[in-house]
């Protein structure tokens, strides 16, 4: 597909086509200049505009289309967030189907296996109370066969999972299908594991780790029915299930979402979260769990100010009070997860002779050692080169290493917990998920991006620790963990984002939520800023608090969920041909927004052109819109951007727009 063409365009349909053997959803690969490519059909005339002996013929049909139902939200997401159709639709087309232009059939492939991890009972729990009322909700709600949507705001271990599956089970006795979306697939192996022992081959995943033929494999037991319920990250949501009657957001705060989207088909929206965007809470009504399923009490959380004398703090950036709490852990051979949301081993170098600094050649950011694979790496271009011995400009031997990450807090932690070897301490981070820093792991440890197999060792190992970046707060169920450390705790709040206290908060309470799940546990968090609403409010676990606050604060300031953020990107080798691209923009949308004001239409606000750092070789400039009416800020946009792109004035510049930036 030309992703890039706006399109659609008109084709002639031969004789050998008609008779319903092609409908709106069909692939069809098609003519196109002097290439075949591979075509969707959006619609049936009777005439088209375009002369008839100038009409082309498609080449063949292929076997599978997608549901009609998927165009239209294809053409949705078009409108909605200023893209192109044929990108659109490019998110709903089987996997792979580009490459299926040949015609020729796949090859039967074996199901990937997925390995339950976590807490599990061998038979179906009873309801709680709080779960049943929460039930009856949605199962009413399935009954009407009408599109809701509900806000399920449920504490840490209050059993949000078993209601997905007690949902997901009513839309299939009414012979209706089912979405679980969740943020990684990766790092949530228990909720799909809780899915497949429920419901068996019913259930498809899919996700990008699978091999092409894999996928395609799942989306056509989807698109056949043979699979009614499918389980994976946000690229799941374009799963091709006809009659879909539910869709599950877990852990809808997670910022890999980007957009949840709209119920659609009738379907029930399930939102569901222990700390929940206070957009979803003040959009979406709310059903509530507030007591653990086992009804054990929230673990305490103990604030720890690092503000204080330098000498007091522990070896590693520990606190007095942390290095002993992780001494008694080991002493009593239980369990522990520490969180510091940086990895690599140190953050940046630098030349203590002249000052240099490492930094990436394609981008405003310095480089990150990671010393276990003896590089130093870009964490936004990816650029690598060999970790430096001696400085580049004044020929230098001494380099020094600034702060620390997952990789080097690790080290250090095995050298004083696991000095007997009876004390394994695990390290979970994007490194680890990618096989960079497997090397870096125990023996045991050695299976490249594994993640699955990583937290299956932590869950049979006698004891031990947990570390890594916020990945280890996510949705992992170890009842055997008494000890939570959440390290650098302030660092999001440093962040130059209106969501920065909002990340903050969801941080600290869903490490908190990790632990204490089969026995008594503490929390502790380490910060600079230990009066910080978030945090305060996060160590009392008073989630109706903080989004209460973060929802005034918001209206005072007129952001989200009280307007609508578009975000406008321009990039290009040169810095100043960037800045006059945004100019540009921010110069037609204002125009058109006046003359829609003068027919009554909603204003809004432009700020910038203000500079980003480099990114991938190129400077970049960004536009913020800040509007009280979205549909009309978007489609200003839209054709703000596509006047200014489409003229030769502006050579060399790319644009990026994003509706509701995370």
């Amino acid at each position: 597909m030309a992703r890039a063409l706006r399109g659609p365009f008109d084709y002639r349909l031969p004789e050998e086509l008609r008779d319903g053997a092609v409908g709106v959803g069909s692939m069809l690969v098609v003519p196109f200049g002097r290439r075949e490519v591979l075509g969707v059909v959006v619609g049936l005339a009777e005439s088209s505009e375009v002369a008839a002996e100038k009409l082309l013929a498609p080449l063949r049909a292929l076997e599978l289309g997608v549901p009609a139902e998927m165009v239209a939200l294809a053409e949705w997401i078009a409108a909605e967030y200023c893209s192109t159709l044929a990108r659109a639709l490019g998110l709903v087309l089987p996997p792979g189907a580009t490459r299926r232009l040949s015609g020729r059939k796949r090859r039967a492939v074996k199901r990937t296996e997925h390995l339950a991890v976590g807490a599990r009972s061998p038979q179906t729990p009873q309801a709680t109370a709080e779960q049943q009322a929460v039930l009856d909700v949605l199962q009413a709600a399935l009954a009407r066969r009408t599109a809701h949507e509900r806000l399920l705001h449920g504490v840490t271990g209050s059993g949000k999972t078993e209601v997905y599956l007690r949902a997901a089970e009513t839309a299939l006795e009414q012979g209706r299908g089912a979405i679980v979306l969740v943020p990684e697939i990766a790092l949530t192996p228990q909720i799909v594991g809780r899915f497949i022992e429920r419901f068996g081959e019913t259930v498809a995943v899919m996700h990008s780790k699978l091999r092409p033929g894999e996928r395609y494999a799942e989306w056509r037991r989807l698109r056949e029915g043979d699979a009614r319920i499918c389980v994976g990250p946000r690229s799941a949501v374009f799963a091709p299930i006809e009659q879909l009657g539910l869709i599950v957001v877990d852990e809808e705060h997670d910022a890999s979402y980007k957009h949840e989207g709209d119920p659609r088909s009738g379907a029930v929206l399930l939102l569901g979260s222990a700390t929940p965007r206070a957009e979803s809470a003040r959009r979406v009504a709310r059903l509530t769990l507030r007591e653990r399923v086992d009804g054990r009490p929230l673990p305490a959380v103990d604030v720890l100010d690092m503000r204080g004398d330098s000498s007091e703090i522990a070896q590693h950036g520990l606190h007095p009070a942390t290095a002993q709490a992780l001494s008694e852990v080991r002493a009593t051979r239980e369990k522990a997860i520490v969180l510091l949301n940086r990895r690599g081993w140190s953050n940046f170098l630098s030349c203590r002779s002249c000052g240099h600094v490492w930094g990436c050649p394609h981008c405003d950011v310095a480089l990150v050692l990671h010393r276990a694979g003896g590089f130093v790496a870009c964490h936004h271009c990816g650029h690598r080169e060999r970790a430096p011995q001696r400085c580049d400009a004044c020929a230098s031997t001494s380099v020094a290493r600034h702060g620390g990450g997952t990789e080097r807090l690790q080290h250090e932690l095995a050298a004083v917990l696991d000095e007997d070897g009876a004390f394994p301490v695990f390290r979970l981070d994007a490194d680890v998920l990618s096989g960079a820093g497997a090397a870096a792991q125990a023996p045991a440890a050695s299976a490249r991006g594994d993640v699955g197999a990583l937290l299956r060792r932590f869950e049979a190992a006698r004891c031990g620790a947990l570390i890594g970046t916020q990945m280890v707060a996510k949705g992992h169920d170890f009842p055997d963990v008494t000890l939570g450390v959440v390290l650098d705790a302030d660092a999001t709040l440093r962040f130059p984002d209106f969501r920065a206290e909002e990340r903050t908060f969801a941080l600290i309470a869903q490490l908190a939520g990790r632990v204490g799940r089969g026995a008594k546990g503490r929390v502790l968090v380490q910060t600079l800023a230990p009066d910080a609403r978030a945090i305060a409010l996060a160590a009392r676990h008073d989630s109706d608090g903080f989004l209460a606050g973060e929802l005034q604060r918001r209206e005072a300031l007129s952001y989200p969920p009280f307007s609508h953020l578009i975000r406008v990107v321009c990039s290009a080798e040169r810095s100043d041909r960037a800045r006059d691209a945004a100019s540009a923009v921010r110069d037609r949308f204002a125009a058109h927004m006046r003359e829609s004001m003068a027919g009554g239409a909603a204003g809004a606000t432009v700020l910038g052109p203000a500079s980003l750092f480099r990114l991938r070789g190129r400077e970049r400039e960004v536009l913020v819109i800040k509007a009280a009416e979205r549909r009309s800020a978007v489609q200003a946009v839209g054709e703000a951007v596509q006047a200014v792109s489409a003229g030769r004035e502006h050579p060399g510049v790319n644009f990026s727009v994003d509706v509701d930036p995370q």
